[in-house]
């Protein structure tokens, strides 16, 4: 009986200055990459309110597993005519400044007050660190929206 209370305490003192000795590594954290290429997260929606007519614009898939980049974009107005075909009107570029021109446009036909749509560029590789879609003509005016 004498053994098994010597064995019983060394176990317990053992578990105890395990415990009291064992300090975890710290997690490393990740490193954070802002480019394009990394981002998974939802995209920001940007809004350009000029000449009298509001752009929303959302890309809605522009990951590295797309084939295709797609961009939501809603346009609001009261005064101008929304005619323009979107697929001459827009065009995206990269950091390096190359401009690559949409290969569609999936959405409401042109005219009236009221448009939404899917405009759609072929995949940019290598992936660039930011992108800029320009869309001119609409009220006259130059609208950019970054990412």
């Amino acid at each position: 009986m004498n053994k098994s209370i010597i064995i019983f305490v060394l176990i317990l003192a053992f578990i105890g200055g395990f415990l009291l000795f064992y300090k975890p590594k710290p997690v490393s954290s990740p490193v954070i990459d802002n480019s394009l290429a990394s981002s998974t997260s939802q995209w920001e929606t940007k809004t350009d309110e000029q000449a009298g007519v509001t752009l929303n614009v959302t890309p809605s898939d522009i990951s590295l597993g797309s084939v295709e980049w797609k961009f939501d974009i809603a346009m609001n107005t009261h005064s101008v005519e929304l005619n323009q075909d979107m697929t001459k009107v827009a065009v995206l570029v990269d950091d390096q400044g190359k401009e690559y021109k949409p290969i569609s446009w999936q959405g409401a036909e042109s005219g009236g007050h009221h448009r939404e749509g899917v405009l759609i560029f072929n995949q940019i590789t290598p992936t660039p660190k930011s992108i800029e879609l320009k869309i001119t003509g609409i009220g006259g005016v130059v609208r950019n929206f970054v990412w």
